[in-house]
């Protein structure tokens, strides 16, 4: 099968701040639109089902047929597959079925049936209308932050904030001031594992998704083992020509042209992680560090929020060590 487009939360199967500026209309070819189905006043009724596994012929039938069988009508419809020939296949769909709370059980066994049994692919189902929770981890830095809380707030992405939790207190006001919860549970190197202990007590079972908005700690491998729940990112794309401490100011001494934000999902692996989204914008001579980094932070709100928001719309799929982006 070939990649393709056709105009047409989440139960998980086995297998006081200024407003920050709006996001700048996507440019690069690939940046995943908005359908007008995401924000539906009858999202009740819309499901969204995600299905990754290998390729073969016929399973955009069987599953466009079984949905047709329940009732059920496709509104939109997204695939890519990696290679036609057995290679990696993922597919959103994006469908609607009167009463699907009801229905759902029985629509949740015969997927069942077909993609587990016979077509042995992942897959999860999810309720348009119910927003994904998403625990936001922060430090000292308030851009990215309060931008996500702002765009929740106005209804820009399709999430709660059960919380935000920090390794300072600086945040604690701004956050409260949008009626989010704040936690304050210092951490640093020598006590990581106590802290990363609380953390998981508030977040274990209560989040879908954990966003660290430039929290500048390393997260153990353990932290990611018990967490169960993805994790995004956030940093400069400097890395790893900037590492540590003043990272505009070596850019600035070093004549960069180009500065940009990269989200991605957290791994073992430090700022290695399967990337979800970048941005860059071009800077000239004439500008001081201090103007690098105030650029650095604009672009660095965008992409996270872009990030979280199509996460948060299950147009976000992990394949390996890289991602699919519908």
């Amino acid at each position: 099968m070939t990649s393709t487009k056709t105009a047409a939360t989440a139960d998980a199967h086995p297998a006081g701040s200024p407003a920050p500026a709006p996001t700048p209309a996507p440019t690069s070819a690939g940046t995943p639109k908005t359908s007008p189905t995401d924000q539906d006043p009858f999202s009740a009724e819309v499901g969204r089902l995600v299905v990754q596994g290998e390729d073969r012929p016929g399973i955009v039938s069987k599953i466009s047929t079984l949905l047709l069988d329940h009732g059920a009508n496709i509104i939109d419809l997204d695939q890519y597959s990696s290679n036609p020939d057995g290679g990696s296949f993922t597919q959103r769909t994006v469908f609607r079925l009167p009463d699907l709370p009801t229905v759902k059980p029985k629509l949740m066994d015969d997927l069942g049936g077909l993609l587990d049994d016979e077509l042995h692919m992942r897959w999860s189902l999810t309720e348009a209308n119910k927003r994904k929770r998403v625990a936001i981890l922060a430090s000292t830095s308030d851009h990215c932050v309060l931008d996500l809380l702002w765009r929740q707030r106005r209804g820009e992405i399709e999430m709660t904030v059960p919380m935000v939790i920090s390794n300072h207190n600086v945040l604690a006001a701004d956050v409260r001031n949008f009626g989010i919860p704040f936690f304050h549970i210092p951490l640093n190197k020598d006590t990581r594992a106590e802290g990363e202990a609380r953390e998981l007590d508030l977040l274990r079972g209560n989040v879908d998704l954990v966003v660290l908005a430039r929290y500048m700690q390393i997260i153990s491998e353990d932290f990611l083992e018990q967490v169960g729940v993805p994790v995004i990112n956030i940093h400069h794309s400097f890395l790893p020509a900037f590492i540590g401490a003043a990272p505009y100011r070596k850019a600035k001494e070093r004549g960069v042209k180009l500065i940009g934000a990269t989200a991605h999902f957290v791994t073992g692996d430090l700022d290695e992680g399967p990337i979800i989204e970048q941005d860059v914008v071009r800077v000239g001579h004439e500008e001081t560090a201090a103007d690098l980094a105030l650029r650095g932070a604009n672009v660095e709100r965008t992409v996270l929020s872009r990030a979280v928001a199509w996460w948060c719309q299950d147009k976000v799929v992990r394949d390996g060590h890289t991602t699919v982006v519908f």
